[in-house]
């Protein structure tokens, strides 16, 4: 499998007679072919059977036999420790594998810890940094290329993930898992994330990650008009239980906070006309979010009561019951959603009702926020939105319904 042997190169000699020491390790039919850093000895000083430096005689000074052996020793055992791993973990031999663990032989020992084992320990850290959204998109990144491992019968390795493993995963994803693009971006984001934690604690030594490349495309903001606010706002639900959905949601529509915050929203985060919390994504101490007049309708509503602040529901009965809400009050004009998928577009037209969910209520506020007037730094100090080009898509939205309105009004003036 892999043999070593050194030996020396009599057509290199030095200035002072010394001839240089090479290992010559030899696998799969390749050959390795170096010198022994520093290693330089007399012919007559040198044992072939042995392939090792004697002891000077005593008229000869000394030859630096012990460091020269020690280094030797020590080339002899990486090399075999290399051949113990590579027998216990089936890597792929080649001559960079086999001189980065020379180089650095704490690599052997990182070859025997798994590369699962090594991302959940990537996951269990992240869990006590990261916000809770965040956790989700990684882990379902690290599940989603675990599937595609075990499906592929892919024994995962840092060495193996570079430009090869890259086009066969993205393959995959568009062709037999039938992912978005926006979807497979946000995988191929975390994967990157944590191959380059990776590298930094010298798991790894492999950079081809950083020229995976997986763009996101901009989506439609899906969001309620004024109108369609007000008209799911007032509107008389017989079941109790959706009327405390519409009021959740509203609240979130009212006020730009998300999901996650406003399930942890408490009475004693009001502080009179404004909500006073720490932002659960951004961990943003002490965010001053204001009240408007309809936040604070909702707010006295579940005074008092065993709802207070407001009424708690679970994520995805949420998102059940609102797309029931806004299908009850009638939200059902047209939305055309447009798809990506490895490059390939496909249009549906959905009742805009079947795409409401919790995170569109913030969508909600920031748009009509923009459209009613408000200051684009107000808002953004509300909702802490950190990115132009992610705040540009509202800009965006609400240019183009002020356009509308223009032409529904002044174009049709004197005519």
């Amino acid at each position: 499998m892999i043999r070593l042997r050194f030996y020396l190169r009599k057509d290199l000699k030095t200035n002072d007679g010394l001839l240089h020491v090479f290992m010559d390790i030899s696998f799969n039919g390749t050959r390795i072919r170096k010198p022994v850093p520093g290693v330089k000895v007399k012919t007559n000083h040198w044992i072939s059977d042995l392939q090792r430096v004697r002891k000077p005689g005593k008229n000869e000074g000394y030859n630096f036999c012990d460091e020269f052996n020690l280094k030797l020793d020590q080339l002899h055992a990486t090399v075999t420790e290399i051949k113990k791993s590579v027998l216990v973990n089936d890597n792929k031999l080649s001559d960079q594998f086999i001189l980065d663990r020379l180089r650095n032989p704490n690599k052997i020992r990182i070859d025997r810890k798994d590369f699962w084992a090594i991302y959940q320990e990537y996951l269990d850290l992240s869990a006590t940094m990261k916000a809770r959204n965040t956790i989700k998109g990684i882990t379902t990144a690290f599940k989603f290329l675990q599937k595609y491992c075990a499906v592929k019968k892919i024994k995962a390795n840092f060495e193996e993930i570079n430009q090869s493993f890259f086009e066969k995963f993205r393959k995959y994803a568009f062709e037999e898992r039938s992912l978005g693009d926006n979807y497979f971006a946000k995988i191929i984001s975390s994967l990157k994330a944590f191959m380059s934690w990776a590298h930094e604690l010298n798991y790894h030594s492999n950079l081809a990650y950083k020229k995976f490349r997986a763009a996101e495309r901009e989506t439609e903001v899906i969001y309620l008009t004024i109108d369609e606010l007000f008209k799911l706002y007032r509107f008389p639900f017989a079941s109790r239980k959706l009327a405390h959905v519409r009021d959740f949601y509203c609240f979130g529509c009212f006020t730009g906070l998300r999901f996650s915050d406003l399930i942890g929203l408490t009475r004693a985060h009001i502080k009179g006309d404004y909500i006073i919390k720490t932002i659960q994504k951004t961990q943003e101490l002490d965010a001053r979010i204001p009240l408007s007049l309809h936040a604070k309708e909702i707010l006295a509503k579940y005074q008092d009561t065993a709802y207070e602040t407001l009424p708690k529901i679970s994520h995805q009965k949420f998102n059940d019951y609102i797309k029931e809400c806004c299908r009850l009050a009638g939200i059902d004009s047209l939305v055309n959603k447009v798809r990506f998928s490895g490059g390939k577009r496909t249009d549906e037209a959905f009742p805009k009702w079947q795409l409401i969910t919790s995170h569109t209520a913030r969508k909600t506020f920031v748009t009509n926020s923009i459209i009613l007037g408000m200051k684009e730094m107000v808002i953004r100090n509300i909702t802490g939105h950190k990115k132009e080009e992610n705040f540009k898509r509202y800009v965006k939205i609400a240019d183009n319904v002020k356009k509308h309105e223009i032409e529904n009004t002044w174009n049709t003036a004197g005519v």
